[in-house]
């Protein structure tokens, strides 16, 4: 690929919280209308809805399935359940690889709508299954839904925001997801485990009806040489004031110097850094722990005495998280994502931290000891007060690692993955990083599972220790401020490696 260096003056050589020249006038900006905007992104969240609610699905089921009172054909022993619960991790990594082809072959918007099939299918043999492998089947199906939207929704989103709200509205699939988690929580206290999987379906067919009427992303009708369709699309999303003009230009200008990715461009740091960061953050974001977490929530909190029931600490922990991904909704354009990406770190270190010191101090009951010959780690406190008292900080410390998680790492890693990923390289890298990401969930759930029954709590809170640690070091090396910038500024950042500021220069020679 023919790059045209860039020419900038010395006042664009500066670094990330350098303003950007050549901003376009505040009166175009002032006539953006962004409701029929929040109308798409609604429309395509749902999908995220559906996949946070599949994702914990295993939490209220399984204590269910394993109960002695379970039908004998879908009773679980704890190796039946670890594959229940890790199952759907291979199904989103099989929808990872599938929407990395779908992306690009049919587009952002039938992608997403492509998943309720699945989705749908998945539900319906959970409700109606009689025998273990029924389950294991629909899990994976949603599995697959999941990895589709998880790969197509956040590039959806960013391609179809504006910079000055993207950053917020990229914050929508992790909230919708962390919704879909507490509805799971506050369904499984009142039905049984067969309506949740009916419930789970609805969502997912509301999703195809609303998104028939949306418009398919402006960059990738650009990207295929529909100009007309792409300038009505933007107007739609920005309304009928907005001048669609110079956001189309730099939209083509982007798309003008990349063409077909090759191999050999694959090489250039304009491609390989973005998608490299894109791969660890995803990477680093399973391995801080938060899938077998919340998978198996209930099952770690009924290894403590805690005031309340597990289910009911779960519902709460829900809460918190939806409460904390609203805080990183609002401070996203405002305090940027990397500050946001410190303070999760270190929430989620502290409180790491904090419950590998709970699971290793623990008291154990008079008893043998383990046949392995290593030390009894049992979790459940006596119940006097002080010990009550000490029951109360393992949900507490879970609170605090899943407020740091879902204000940071959760809802960033997402929007990062969108934003910085070159656009002739979008769809098929982010359907790779969705593969690598549930690869990397469906390990750690197999070993947190086998860890977790041979030593106790305490080795895998200290790997997740360990990795909050590499997350705060990735952060401050590694990731760039995006915050204000358009998608093709980001671009541009990355093809210089040194600027986010598009020279008017460069802008009229793509033009020319």
């Amino acid at each position: 690929m023919n790059q045209t260096p860039l020419m900038t003056d010395p006042a664009a050589d500066m670094d990330e919280e350098t303003p950007l020249l050549n901003r376009r006038p505040a009166s175009s900006e002032s006539k953006i209308n962004n409701s029929t905007l929040f109308l798409a992104v609604f429309s395509a969240v749902l999908g995220n809805f559906s996949f946070g609610y599949s994702l914990v699905y295993s939490s209220p089921v399984l204590p269910e399935l394993q109960s002695p009172d379970a039908d004998p054909r879908l009773r679980m022993d704890p190796k039946q359940a670890a594959w229940f619960g890790s199952i759907y991790a291979l199904g989103a990594v099989a929808g990872g690889l599938g929407a990395m082809l779908l992306n690009d072959l049919i587009g952002r918007k039938l992608s997403i709508m492509m998943s309720a099939v699945p989705s749908s299918i998945g539900y319906m043999i959970l409700g109606g299954a009689v025998d273990r492998w029924m389950l294991h089947v629909g899990r994976f199906l949603t599995g697959i839904a999941g990895g589709m939207t998880a790969a197509s929704i956040p590039v959806y989103i960013s391609e179809i925001s504006h910079k000055t709200v993207r950053g917020a509205l990229g914050s929508c699939p992790q909230i919708t997801a962390v919704f879909g988690s507490l509805s799971l929580y506050g369904l499984g206290l009142v039905v049984s485990w067969r309506w949740l999987a009916v419930a789970g379906a609805l969502p997912a067919v509301l999703m195809v009806v609303l998104l028939m009427f949306m418009p398919s992303s402006p960059r990738r009708l650009l990207s295929l040489g529909r100009e007309q369709q792409a300038e009505k699309a933007l107007r739609w999303l920005r309304g009928k004031d907005y001048d669609t003009h110079t956001e189309l230009r730099a939209i083509q200008d982007s798309i003008s110097t990349q063409g077909k990715v090759t191999w050999s461009q694959l090489a250039t740091p304009i491609f390989y850094r973005p998608i490299i960061i894109s791969v660890v953050m995803r990477f680093l974001q399973q391995m801080t722990g938060i899938t077998p977490v919340l998978v198996y929530l209930e099952t770690i909190f009924s290894k403590f005495k805690v005031p309340l029931e597990a289910r009911y600490d779960a519902a709460l922990v829900g809460v918190v998280r939806l409460f904390s991904v609203a805080i990183a909704a609002v401070l996203m354009d405002r305090a940027g994502r990397k500050a946001l990406l410190y303070t999760s770190s270190m929430l989620m270190f502290l409180s790491s931290l904090t419950l590998t010191m709970i699971s290793h101090t623990t008291a154990c009951p008079p008893g043998p000891v383990s046949p392995n010959g290593t030390v009894c780690l049992d979790y459940s406190l006596h119940s006097d007060g002080g010990n009550i008292t000490a029951g109360i900080i393992p949900v507490i410390s879970t609170m605090v690692f899943i407020f740091g998680y879902a204000m940071g790492w959760g809802p960033i890693t997402w929007l990062l993955m969108s934003e910085v990923l070159p656009l002739a390289a979008r769809g098929v890298a982010s359907g790779l990083c969705v593969t690598v990401s549930w690869l990397t969930a469906f390990m750690l759930i197999q070993v947190f599972t086998h860890l977790e029954h041979q030593y106790g709590l305490y080795v895998p809170y200290l790997l997740f220790t360990v990795v909050c640690v590499l997350c705060l070091l990735f952060t401050a090396v590694c990731i760039p401020e995006t915050r204000g910038r358009s998608l093709e500024e980001i671009e541009n950042y990355f093809r210089t490696g040194r600027t986010f500021t598009i020279s008017q220069s460069h802008s009229t020679a793509q033009s020319s």
